[in-house]
């Protein structure tokens, strides 16, 4: 089935993809400027498409953030430290972005005649983001089959829904995804700062899936604190 993945860069959605080309067939990766704090996901994004050898869209709603504002992750507003399951990691919510997101990918699919769009939406991220649960997931692929009526039709695939994010790390180590070129780090420092919400999580799932993590942490043992 050609598939066309949503990369951002990070270790999830990078995982995803090479995941779908060695599964499935690779149509290409889409990447989204909304106006995030740095570029080094979409960076490692266009590595990863150039590495598997597929096209890449990197798609500019830059604007469309700055409308939503009031996120950590868009506005200036400090990314908190700690583990995503606190209720200070709010602050980093987007509000709606997968669902933007996910209707422009659909859109650039059905015009190219792709059967799916695979996003890397996973369980760790169904305490703190709406737009990454099951019910969402379900009710947008319902939505996508009314607005294109089946003509052409266009499935969702997430592999990784109801599972941690150490099953992610787990497949993709075992496609050979090279982890050290993923972005995580909300903060965009030159090394991963180890201390917020997505670098905590990231750390804690190498160590759950029993991989060795060669991401570089400013502050390396901090996860221990908060897991």
């Amino acid at each position: 089935m050609k598939t066309l993945v949503v990369c951002s860069g990070g270790l999830d959605s990078v995982s995803l993809a090479h995941m779908v080309a060695a599964e499935r067939t690779l149509a290409g990766l889409i990447t989204f400027d909304y106006g995030q704090r740095h570029r080094r996901e979409i960076d490692c994004a266009a590595s990863c498409a150039e590495r598997l050898g597929v096209p890449h869209d990197i798609v500019d709603i830059a604007g469309v953030g700055r409308a939503l504002g009031g996120s950590a992750l868009t506005d200036d507003i400090a990314v908190p430290d700690g583990h995503y399951a606190e209720e200070t990691m709010r602050v980093t919510v987007v509000p709606n972005r997968n669902a933007i997101m996910l209707t422009i990918a659909f859109g650039i699919a059905a015009a190219r005649r792709i059967e799916a769009v695979a996003a890397a939406v996973h369980g760790g991220d169904h305490f703190i983001y709406p737009d990454c649960r099951p019910a969402f997931v379900e009710a947008f692929a319902a939505m996508q089959a009314a607005a294109l009526d089946g003509d052409p039709a266009v499935a969702l695939h997430t592999p990784f829904l109801r599972g941690p994010k150490s099953d992610i790390v787990t497949v993709g180590a075992r496609h050979g995804t090279p982890f050290a070129e993923t972005w995580s780090c909300y903060k965009g420092g030159a090394l991963h700062c180890g201390r917020c919400g997505t670098c905590v999580e990231r750390r804690e799932a190498f160590h759950i899936a029993g991989v060795t993590d060669p991401t570089e942490y400013e502050d390396p043992d901090f996860w221990k604190s908060v897991t």
